[in-house]
């Protein structure tokens, strides 16, 4: 080790950065360090971890606490080869449920799931997975740089998958048979192997999905009756987004990267509230220095009880929370570095990073168990 560590995140300080208990909500953050080998961990608002679970899969993206206690979580299938090179950074496989001291409840595997893995308090999973075009069925995907399909000449085409607690399969969608290839083309500068790239889907109260498309930059609601698209977000509204999610009042909270932003020569990130009626941007939060808070891949916001947005900066591992006026009030950097498990993701991030795919903050309320194993 030389005398100066040359990772630049892991010279600044991490943990508990900024607290303002005015007014932050209070309660307690889940996340699971990507470059882990399955520890969640659950912090205080001061930063002190309270649990930890430790699970037998490295993340494959995030955890989430259910309303019956247990932990949903993604793991990473082992064993699997790579279908292109990003491939083994954000595959999954293993869907599971477990239970506070880590015992593993029920699970759900599919080597081909990705991103996100939506698991419902009655059992039922809606996850994000791929299909294999070629021949015609690739060529009709516009846009991408122009011969970097996988090998073979594949397109991966995103499909989402619903299944039940005994695994059967309830219901599922593909985007080569409802997604317009004229009006969802890849962005220019991305690689042909993998469309639309759906990094998030959840179910809206409508019974309808909610899903990000990250290569075409665009926020989709898809009808569970007919597959159809009911609705996206206009064109530039987003870029490159992560994690829409539904806000009470009906509006859609997103992450938007800002990745090829239009207009913008330089890059920043955002979290926005979009109306679906108009599809106008009704609220922003960004940094007083934009420049400052880019995340150029991952991210994900949370509306809380009390009206704060907690926000996952990913490649950072920057969970912060700011209040409706845009007030930062709680900050937190993790602690935890580490390389990424494959060679081909090395490669590709040879730095040891902190990186968290999503946060969640939870009230003493919503966690009755946790005092019980204090």
């Amino acid at each position: 080790m030389p005398p100066i560590d040359q990772n630049s995140r892991r010279r600044r300080p991490t943990g508990l950065i900024a607290l303002d208990e005015t007014a932050v909500f209070d309660g307690y953050t889940l996340f699971a360090p990507l470059t882990g080998t399955g520890e969640v961990y659950l912090v205080d608002i001061h930063g002190r971890t309270v649990h930890r679970w430790d699970l037998p899969y490295r993340p494959g993206r995030h955890a989430r606490l259910l309303a019956d206690g247990t932990l949903a979580y993604n793991g990473v299938l082992p064993g699997e080869q790579a279908l292109f090179p990003m491939w083994h950074k954000y595959r999954g496989g293993v869907m599971l449920r477990s239970a506070p001291d880590g015992t593993v409840l029920r699970e759900h595997r599919d080597a081909l799931q990705h991103h996100d893995a939506h698991h419902l308090d009655d059992g039922r999973i809606l996850y994000t997975a791929l299909e294999r075009l070629t021949g015609a069925d690739a060529a009709a995907v516009r846009g991408g740089v122009p011969g970097s399909e996988a090998a073979g000449g594949v397109v991966w085409a995103d499909t989402i998958r619903e299944v039940g607690p005994d695994g059967e399969l309830l219901w599922s969608w593909r985007a080569a048979e409802h997604l317009d290839r004229e009006e969802f083309p890849l962005h220019e500068a991305y690689a042909r192997d993998h469309w639309p790239l759906i990094n998030s889907v959840t179910p809206l109260r409508d019974g309808n999905i909610l899903a990000s498309l990250r290569s075409v930059s665009a926020v989709v609601v898809i009808s569970r009756d007919t597959g159809e698209i009911l609705w996206r977000s206009r064109p530039g509204t987003v870029s490159q987004q992560h994690a829409p999610t539904e806000l009470d009042d009906g509006r859609l909270l997103v992450f938007d990267n800002g990745v090829f932003r239009p207009g913008h020569d330089v890059p920043y990130s955002r979290v926005i509230e979009i109306d679906r009626a108009g599809g106008d941007v009704m609220w922003e939060y960004h940094d007083p220095a934009r420049e400052f808070f880019f995340a150029p891949f991952m991210g994900s916001a949370q509306r809380l009880p009390n009206g704060n947005t907690l926000v996952t900066d990913s490649p950072s591992g920057r969970l912060f929370e700011v209040t409706k006026d845009g007030y930062l009030c709680w900050e937190y950097v993790v602690p935890y570095f580490a390389g990424y498990a494959e060679s081909e993701v090395r490669g590709l991030f040879p730095s040891q990073p902190n990186a968290v795919f999503r946060a969640y903050r939870y009230a003493a309320a919503d966690i009755p168990w946790l005092e019980a194993t204090a």
